[in-house]
């Protein structure tokens, strides 16, 4: 084993934990289930060196402890103020490196209000692990933080260079895509990505979903008529598009 090109473990129904190794170790993203990691490493026999943690929720930390006592040596990075199992803490501007390779943490609120984001940097391009902040074709509920803030963090993502593969932790694409449909019917990409049947759907690139993901598209004219239309009111600017968008999501 020697290549760092993320590889989905699949967990519970829908989650994929991310996972990267060379011949010393792995690290893994958002490990919910300790199972499917433990049973990669022990295949592969390699130790797990580190774990990156996007959110306090229970399908992304659930298999912490876990995997803690199996390698007493795993670096576990994450916001120390919202999960107890964290050993490094991180937060926006922090760096780290797994496999000689450096990645910077962005603090992406939303989603949940003390939400990251790892832009790993390698020889290939930007790989950026985003939890539940951007799905393909869609994006996270907001639970903790706001639509305000998830309306920001997106925004910041999207001006990341067009070939950043994005690594969401959830196979939710089928379902984004009927909604992005709703909301863009005419939209021949959207079309193009529904007759994709290929499962993991992910990663994904960047110039994919400003093509497909209609919370990337706020600022379009018939996004914004649409959205206007299915709210039942007029909308005033990008954010308020992008609010009534969500709570139209909400209840698709």
């Amino acid at each position: 084993m020697n290549t760092l090109k993320p590889i989905p473990i699949p967990a519970f129904a829908d989650n994929y934990i991310w996972l990267a190794a060379n011949e010393h170790g792995a690290m893994c993203v958002d490990p919910g289930d300790a199972a499917p990691v433990m049973a990669w490493l022990d295949e592969h026999r390699l130790p797990l060196q580190q774990i990156w943690l996007t959110h306090h929720h229970n399908d992304h930390i659930g298999g912490v402890a876990d995997l803690q006592a199996a390698y007493p040596e795993v670096r576990v990075y994450g916001a120390a103020n919202e999960i107890a199992e964290v050993t490094d803490p991180v937060a926006e501007g922090s760096r780290l490196a797994f496999g000689g390779h450096t990645a910077e943490v962005w603090a992406v609120p939303g989603h949940t209000a003390g939400h990251l984001a790892y832009l790993w940097h390698l020889p290939q391009g930007l790989q950026v692990f985003c939890g539940d902040t951007l799905f393909s074709a869609g994006c996270g509920r907001v639970f903790t933080g706001t639509p305000q803030q998830l309306f920001a963090s997106l925004s910041r993502l999207s001006a990341l260079p067009n070939d950043s593969l994005f690594y969401p932790a959830h196979e939710y694409t089928a379902a984004n895509l009927r909604f992005a449909a709703h909301i863009e019917p005419d939209n021949a990409d959207i079309i193009r990505a529904q007759a994709d049947t290929r499962i993991p759907t992910l990663p994904v690139s960047l110039r994919h979903e400003k093509a497909v993901n209609p919370f990337l598209r706020t600022a379009l004219p018939q996004v914004q008529a649409r959205v206007a239309e299915l709210a039942g009111g007029g909308l005033a600017g990008e954010v308020e598009v992008f609010r009534a968008m969500r709570e139209l999501k909400n209840h698709f």
